[in-house]
């Protein structure tokens, strides 16, 4: 790799960070070890081609264009804390990453209930929450909603944690900032 290379690498590596809380290299080798993947089942649960997988890894692309792939990075690190804690066995955590690669990405504001392998229903703030991050990641990147977070800090502090919490956060810090403006 040369000089330019490196130096695009490096920035988009650093978009990464700034979007999904850290370089997708770093992530997916995170789900890859936590989770007893290779990069080809990693790929093909996440819905991305090897090749694509492996340009996000290096950084020679920095942004996951679509929504639903998103969503199951996002779907792979709560499993990845699940198996972690000792809440869900391997065998589990298997069944529950085949689930994963099912779904599409579509509303989760739906009528059929979406249970994990232990029977257990996601609850319905998780789901909310998970559907409001999707629309904000849908329509604008991490960056970008951060920056319009701190233009309207000033005259509008409120609107602006919660486009900063839901569009660039973590799914359990919106689920907690969700559960504590409610009532």
């Amino acid at each position: 790799m040369d000089a330019a290379q490196q130096e695009a690498a490096a920035k988009a590596q650093e978009l990464q960070s700034q979007w999904y809380g850290e370089p997708l290299g770093t992530l997916f080798r995170r789900l890859i070890d936590d989770l007893g993947l290779n990069q080809a089942r990693l790929a093909t649960v996440l819905g991305l081609s090897a090749p694509m997988l492996s340009q996000l890894m290096s950084g020679q692309r920095a942004k996951i264009g679509n929504p639903a792939v998103v969503q199951r990075v996002q779907a792979l690190q709560d499993l990845s804390a699940d198996v972690a804690r000792g809440d869900v066995s391997a065998g589990d955590a298997t069944q529950r990453m085949d689930e994963i690669r099912r779904t599409a990405g579509g509303s989760v504001l739906n009528n059929t209930s979406q249970t994990a392998s232990s029977g257990a229903t996601q609850t319905p703030v998780k789901r909310v929450v998970r559907e409001i991050q999707s629309l904000l990641r849908s329509v604008s990147d991490a960056a970008d909603i951060i920056e319009a977070s701190a233009a309207l800090a000033p005259s509008h502090p409120e609107l602006a944690e919660f486009l900063r919490v839901y569009g660039a956060g973590r799914t359990s810090d919106a689920v907690k900032h969700y559960e504590e403006h409610q009532s």
